[in-house]
C-alpha cells in the first residue's frame, strides 16, 4: 500500500493547501476527481458587427476556451486559442471573439482547462447576437434597469421578465451593487454576490450587458468627487463589466459611447467629478466635470445616428429640488447641456436614468425654451426597498401620476426604422405585464420647435 493511501483526505487537502510545491504524486492526487468548473458567469459583453466579448470566473489557474458555431448543435464548432485565469485578476478571464459576420445568431459554451464537463453536468450554453452593420437602421429592443440590492431581495424575479422580452441589449444604469462601505474587499464581495443571483444567470449569458454606476456602486450613499475609495471602485467596475471603453486616456471614470443599428448610446458618469450635491448651484458647480461635459458634447454633435439615448445613473428632471442626489442640484450644467443640444439642432435625443426606487414617466418641456421636449424615463429598482418619498418631489412635467411604486420593475426600449423612426418604450412588472401602455415617440416629435408632452399626457 503507498504511504499516500494511510492519508486521510483531510490531511491531504490540508497539505496541498499549505505547500507552495507538490510532488509528482501530490499532484496527480489533487487532479484526480477535481472538477475545473465556473465560479460565477458566464456574461455577455457589447457585441460589435463582428465580435463580441465575455466574462466568466474559474474556479483555480486554469485555460479557458470559448467553442462557439452558428448552430445550437455545435456542427463545426470553432475554438478559440486558451486564456489563463489568474490569481492576479481572481481567477476572472475576459475572452473575445473575433471574425464573426453582422447580424447573426451563434451560440457558445465555455471550456475550462480542457473539460466541458462540470461535475459530469455540461457547462451552460450561450446564445449571442452580433449586432447589424455600423450605422445600419435594423429594428431591435433594449432593457435596462437599476438598483439591484441583494441584501434586500436574493431572488430578484424580474429578471424573469427580461429573459421572457429577450433584448438585444441590457443595460445596468447604477446601483448594480449596494456597497456602502470604504473597505475595498466589499466591492468584490458585493459583485460576486449580485453576479451569481439565479434570475439572472440567462440573462447573463444570453443578453448582452453594458454598465454605469452611481452612488451605491461607486460609495457611499449620495457619494461624489470626494469618496476616499474612488480609483478602488473603478479597478472593481472594470473587473466585473466588459464596456467598450472607461472614460478617456487622462481622465478616468466610467463614461463611454456605444453604436448599436442607427442608435448611438451616451452612458455618462455622474460619479467621478460630481461635486457635493449640497454645495450652491452655481454655473462652477458641476456633476460630470470640464472634461467629461466636453466629450458629451462632441460625441453629441459627431452622431449621425438615428436617435441618440443619453444614460445617466442620476435622475435628469428637477423631481428631487435643490441639493437632492439628482440633476436638480447640478441645474446650470444640466441646461447648458440642453441648450447645447438645442443650439446645434441635435435631433433625436431620449434621456434614461435610475436611482429613485420608483418607475417614472417624466418630462422637461424644453420646447418651451426654442428647443423640443425632452424625455426621462426612469427604471428603478430591480431590487430594493420601494420609495414614497415622490409625494413630495416636483419634476417639470409628470407624465404618469401616481409613478410606479407598487414593486421592481425594468424598462424596455424598442427602436422600429420600418417607415417613420420611431422608439416604443414600456416599464415592465417581474411578470411581463407593462405598468402603463406602451408610449411611442417618434423622430418628428424630437427635433426643435415641436411641444408633444400633451400627447403622452395620462388621462
Amino acid at each position: 500500500m503507498s504511504p499516500l493511501q494511510n492519508i486521510s483526505k483531510r490531511t491531504l487537502l490540508k497539505a496541498i493547501a499549505a505547500s507552495s510545491f507538490l510532488t509528482p504524486e501530490l499532484q496527480a492526487l489533487a487532479q484526480h476527481g477535481n472538477y475545473p468548473k465556473l465560479l460565477l458567469g458566464p456574461m455577455l459583453g457589447p457585441p460589435t458587427p463582428t465580435s463580441v466579448s465575455l466574462w466568466a470566473m474559474v474556479n483555480g489557474v486554469y485555460d479557458v476556451v470559448i467553442e462557439y458555431a452558428d448552430n445550437d448543435v455545435f456542427q463545426n464548432p470553432i475554438r478559440t486559442e486558451p486564456l489563463r485565469a489568474t490569481q492576479d485578476n481572481l481567477y476572472i478571464v475576459r475572452p473575445v471573439i473575433e471574425g464573426l459576420s453582422p447580424a447573426t445568431n451563434y451560440w457558445y459554451r465555455f471550456i475550462v482547462n480542457g473539460r466541458g464537463q462540470e461535475g459530469g453536468y455540461p457547462l451552460p450554453m450561450g446564445r449571442f447576437k452580433t449586432a447589424p452593420g455600423l450605422g445600419r437602421a435594423q429594428d431591435f429592443t433594449v432593457g435596462y434597469g437599476s438598483c439591484a440590492n441583494f441584501g434586500y431581495d436574493q431572488v430578484q424575479a424580474v429578471w424573469k421578465a427580461v429573459s421572457a422580452n429577450l433584448p438585444d441589449l441590457f443595460f445596468n444604469l447604477g446601483d448594480n451593487i449596494y456597497c456602502d462601505s470604504f473597505e475595498p474587499f466589499v466591492l468584490d464581495f458585493e459583485y460576486q454576490r449580485q453576479r451569481g443571483v439565479h434570475n439572472y444567470q440567462h440573462v447573463a449569458r444570453n443578453i448582452p450587458q453594458l454598465a454605469i454606476w452611481d452612488d451605491h456602486d461607486f460609495g457611499l450613499n449620495d457619494h461624489d468627487r470626494t469618496n476616499p475609495i474612488k480609483e478602488n471602485a473603478l479597478a472593481a467596475f472594470k473587473r466585473y463589466w466588459m464596456n467598450p471603453s472607461y472614460g478617456l486616456p487622462e481622465t478616468p471614470g466610467v463614461f463611454f459611447s456605444y453604436q448599436y443599428s442607427a442608435v448611438d448610446f451616451i452612458f455618462t458618469d455622474g460619479r467621478y467629478y460630481r461635486d457635493p450635491n449640497s454645495d450652491e448651484d452655481t454655473p462652477e458647480k458641476t456633476m460630470l466635470g470640464k472634461v467629461q461635459l466636453e466629450w458629451l458634447k462632441s460625441q453629441l454633435k459627431a452622431s449621425k445616428s438615428v436617435f441618440k439615448i443619453l444614460a445617466c445613473g442620476s435622475g435628469w428632471s428637477k423631481n428631487k429640488g435643490p441639493g437632492g442626489d439628482a440633476w436638480s442640484a447640478f441645474l446650470h450644467e444640466r441646461n447648458e447641456l440642453f441648450d447645447f443640444i438645442r443650439d446645434e439642432e441635435i435631433e433625436g435625443v431620449i434621456l434614461i436614468s435610475g436611482d429613485t426606487h420608483i418607475g417614472e414617466f417624466n418630462c422637461i418641456p424644453w420646447s418651451e425654451h426654442g428647443g423640443y421636449d425632452l424625455y426621462d424615463l426612469v427604471s428603478s429598482p430591480i431590487s430594493s426597498r420601494q420609495s414614497h418619498s415622490w409625494l413630495k418631489r416636483e419634476p417639470e412635467i409628470r407624465l404618469r401620476t401616481p409613478p410606479y411604486t407598487i414593486g421592481p420593475n425594468v424598462g424596455f426600449m424598442n427602436f422600429d426604422f420600418a417607415d417613420e423612426p420611431s422608439m416604443t418604450w414600456w416599464l415592465s412588472k417581474p411578470d411581463g405585464k407593462p405598468t402603463w401602455p406602451p408610449a411611442t415617440f417618434k423622430l418628428s416629435q424630437l427635433k426643435n420647435g415641436v411641444s408633444s408632452w400633451r400627447s403622452f399626457m395620462q388621462t
